[in-house]
């Protein structure tokens, strides 16, 4: 981990400086590494440094860069602090990024290093500005005028600069002639910045023309200056082109923008809206940016050169220069929490990251987590609604389809009703979706002959079958194996079946029963990449596709003026497992799956398959009905204390050995505190009781909402000696209790 944040300084150019080279002054250095506080180090009298500066330390024979936090602690003696090595020539962390570090690593209870790590992802940026070689004009009669080297010197009178290549093509010569126009100094060489992975937006741009409620909405968030406002709109009420309007006003205060995004495949029509919008692209920053890309982006945003940066949950931790606004699209989404490495949830994280800097956030959403619609109940969030579709589009009819009643043939997983809406749809020459939140073929393989169930073994997963790829993979740790011919517990040939639907299976069957129609399937596997979904995409949008058949990746974000009928292939996935949220996660994916129906000029018509009709979930998709299935979810949560009424935090442990870490959970378990109001559930095996080869149990902690769970479980385990081979993962607000 060390390593990401080594320095590449040469050894000559560093200081030889030792505790004894008369250094007085002291500061704490915070290294981006699983550290609990700053190390004191010494400052050299000939350098200066303040707090927020880059510099470069010695730690353990290596030098490493960090960021000088404060004054020192000064509880190490003076003879043994080593000085600091250098400060680098570029802007320093700024003071509201060090106090998020803080604040974040205090109620996540993470280690403060980690944190700061967040904020250094990008250790090229730390290397010297780079450049691109260029050439211009020199001395034209330094040397006679050939007719190629009349062509080179005619380009270069076109543009001030070239690069080698470019000069060479507008040029037609060959690169020798060239060379040789240098040397003799009639060209000389010339040093280009880096192009920018992004634009300028121009704020004063027109933006789109908005409805009365739309404009009454957007101009309400124009004018806020600080403090959390809800956007709540139906599918397809245009809440983006609202907050455009809140992103144009920050801009023309001369401040940067963030928008956080959680998933890639929402920013490729986003990005096309906001271009149209603005004039330029914003900067982006997601895993699948080039390292150049990321370097660039992370120095402007530094500088203050980005004004308006989208990306993922990560992004809340770019050293903005001056932020001035951040949204947060699709709020409720659960891809806004980090499960791995620091745990926290990037949209209360966002809410925090606004107040520390008294700077407005909004959070966008059709359908708001319970939480979120709890601190409007409360008066700690504002509250704006578009109860109306732009464009005078109307909300789709959604009806239930009993599978109990109208089950599918054997072997099959449309219903007959399902299967005539679709033959209707594809006849008058209108868009489909089949909707199933399950990649791959099936989720099971198992033996006809003995049972035997194909299992991961890193993981309490089954295997999941890619019939398209051939493979067998985990969707946990990515293992993944070829099928097999025989049974590997009975030998028996060809005895292997599928269990259960995937994406690829109701592809299969839709090919049979809709041999005519073109068909596409969008899940994660299909969508490889911004580039590769985007093609997807257009290809929907412009009608080259008949039928789509896809995941959650579908679900949102997305607008396909065609599209007119969704077919819910199996409702009730979601809602076993016991997950608290099960019940509103499942209304949130089905109701922004339901909106990609009907979204233009075309009425809309969503079928939901499901063997529970009655289900309080099931009814309120039917009837439209959001807000008395909250409140019915909200008293639920109250009776159980639950969140957002009552505190919930995860202790879990994990190694490579059973045994080892349930005696560790027993040692937890006999000197866990017992406080009034505070409960401490457990230990018990994790639901995936196995993940990536190691073993897992947890605690869950329970408390009122007025209790703070951080100095609960501080005291409980400050005392723990955890063995390097065992671990201790601590989940402040657990949204995944897998």
């Amino acid at each position: 981990m060390a390593s990401l944040f080594a320095s590449n300084t040469p050894p000559e150019k560093r200081r030889e400086n030792s505790p004894g080279d008369g250094a007085e002054r002291q500061v704490g250095v915070l290294l981006p590494l699983p550290l609990s506080g700053a190390y004191d180090y010494l400052v050299p009298p000939d350098v200066t440094v303040a707090a927020g500066d880059f510099v470069e330390v010695p730690l353990g024979g290596r030098s490493l860069l960090g960021v000088v936090w404060g004054e020192a602690a000064g509880d190490v003696p003076r003879a043994k602090l080593k000085p600091i090595e250098a400060k680098l020539d570029m802007a320093p962390l700024p003071e509201i990024s060090r106090r998020f570090v803080d604040w974040v690593a205090n109620y996540c209870l993470a280690p403060p290093g980690a944190v700061l790590k967040m904020a250094m992802s990008v250790s090229d940026a730390f290397q010297p500005e780079r450049s691109l070689k260029a050439y211009a004009l020199g001395n034209p009669d330094a040397a006679p005028v050939t007719a190629a080297r009349r062509r080179v010197l005619d380009a270069l009178g076109e543009a001030p600069s070239l690069q080698p290549g470019d000069l060479a093509r507008h040029a037609a010569v060959s690169s020798g002639v060239i060379r040789q126009m240098l040397q003799l100094g009639q060209l000389r060489m010339v040093a280009l910045p880096l192009p920018k992975p992004f634009g300028d937006p121009d704020p004063d741009l027109p933006g789109a023309a908005l409805s009365a409620g739309q404009r009454a909405a957007a101009d309400d968030l124009v004018a806020q200056r600080s403090g959390v406002t809800v956007l709540d709109g139906v599918t397809g009420s245009g809440k983006t082109e609202v907050y455009f309007d809140a992103i144009a006003a920050c801009l023309k205060r001369g401040q940067q923008a963030l928008v956080l995004l959680p998933e890639i495949a929402l920013t490729t029509q986003w990005l096309q809206r906001f271009t149209a919008r603005f004039g330029a692209a914003p900067g982006q920053w997601h895993s699948e940016l080039t390292g150049l890309e990321r370097r660039l982006t992370w120095r402007a945003v530094l500088r203050g050169e980005a004004k308006v940066v989208v990306g993922a949950r990560s992004a809340l931790f770019l050293p903005f220069k001056e932020l001035g606004l951040i949204v947060v699209d699709e709020e409720h989404e659960q891809a806004f929490k980090q499960e791995d490495g620091v745990v926290y949830q990037a949209r209360d994280m966002a809410v925090v990251r606004g107040h520390l800097a008294q700077i407005p956030v909004v959070l966008a959403s059709a359908t708001p987590s319970l939480e979120t619609m709890n601190n409007v109940e409360l008066g700690r969030y504002r509250f704006l609604h578009l109860p109306d579709r732009h464009g005078g589009a109307t909300l789709p009819e959604v009806r239930l389809i009993d599978l109990r009643k109208e089950p599918p043939p054997k072997q099959s997983w449309l219903s007959p009703a399902l299967r005539e809406a679709v033959r209707a749809t594809l006849a008058k020459k209108e868009q489909a979706l089949l909707f199933l939140n399950r990649r791959g073929y099936a989720p099971l393989t198992l033996c006809r002959h003995c049972g035997h169930r194909l299992n991961c073994p890193n993981c309490t997963a089954w295997l999941v079958e890619h019939r398209y790829l051939a493979r067998l993979q985990c969707h946990h740790c990515g293992y993944e194996a070829p099928l097999p011919k025989h049974c590997p517990a009975c030998q028996a040939e060809g005895s292997m079946a599928a269990c259960g639907p995937g994406v690829e299976r109701v592809a299969e069957e839709a090919a049979s029963l809709f041999p005519e129609a073109s068909r596409l399937i969008l899940t994660s596997d299909t969508a490889s990449g911004p580039a590769k979904t985007a093609e997807l995409l257009r290809m929907i949008a412009e009608r080259e596709v008949d039928l789509v058949i896809g995941t959650q990746i579908i679900a949102k974000g997305h607008h396909f003026p065609n599209l007119t009928l969704v077919g819910v292939v199996d409702a009730d996935l979601g809602l076993s497992g016991g997950d608290l949220r099960a019940a509103e996660r499942t209304f949130q994916l089905l109701h922004q799956v339901s909106g990609r129906a009907g979204r233009a000029d075309l009425p809309g018509l969503v079928l939901i398959q499901t063997y529970d009709p009655s289900r309080p979930v099931m009814q309120a998709l039917a009837a439209g009905d959001r807000d008395r299935f909250y409140a019915l979810e909200a008293e639920e949560r109250k009776a159980a204390g639950m969140p957002p009424f009552g505190r919930l935090a995860a202790v879990i442990l994990s190694g490579g050995s059973a045994a080892e870490v349930d005696d560790l959970a027993a040692s937890l378990a006999r000197s866990a505190p017992h406080l009034q109001g505070v409960q401490i559930l457990g230990p018990a095996p994790a639901p995936l009781a196995q993940l990536r080869g190691r073993h897992r149990r947890r605690f869950l902690v329970k408390a009122r909402r007025d209790i703070a769970l951080q100095p609960v479980l501080r005291g409980w385990l400050a005392g723990v000696k955890i063995r390097r081979d065992l671990g201790l993962e601590i989940d402040i607000d657990p949204y995944s209790f897998m």
